[in-house]
């Protein structure tokens, strides 16, 4: 299994920016892709990204579309996801997952067996 370990959130301003890194350890990634997940107080944990290991196709969900953008940096091992013009809305505890999968890209958590610990954004209006 992949470990997974997130950094990179905190507070900002609407109309803001953050990174978030994922970096990841114990296998190869060639055969996998990578997500980022995210969970507002109260509501279940959403799709935000995700970006497939080899050939870094990528998906998004429709409200993050234009301001997001999820890559990876392979010497590292390492999967980011850049976030711009941040919403109150956007706020929510963000995680980083992998899955291997073959073909294509998956939004299904099902699809991820590995998950990180979780980090906090915070979007203040």
């Amino acid at each position: 299994q992949v470990q997974l370990a997130e950094s990179g959130g905190g507070l900002v301003q609407a109309g803001g920016s953050l990174r978030l890194s994922c970096a990841a350890s114990g296998r190869a990634l060639t055969s996998y892709i990578m997500g980022w997940f995210r969970q507002a107080p109260g509501k279940e944990r959403e799709f935000v990204a995700a970006i497939k290991w080899r050939g870094g196709s990528t998906d998004y969900v429709d409200s993050v579309k234009g301001r997001f953008t999820i890559s990876r940096d392979n010497a590292k091992n390492t999967v980011y996801l850049q976030m711009s013009s941040l919403k109150p809305d956007d706020t929510a505890v963000y995680y980083c997952a992998a899955g291997q999968r073959l073909y294509g890209i998956s939004r299904r958590r099902a699809d991820f067996e590995s998950w990180g610990q979780g980090t906090q954004v915070t979007v203040s209006s």
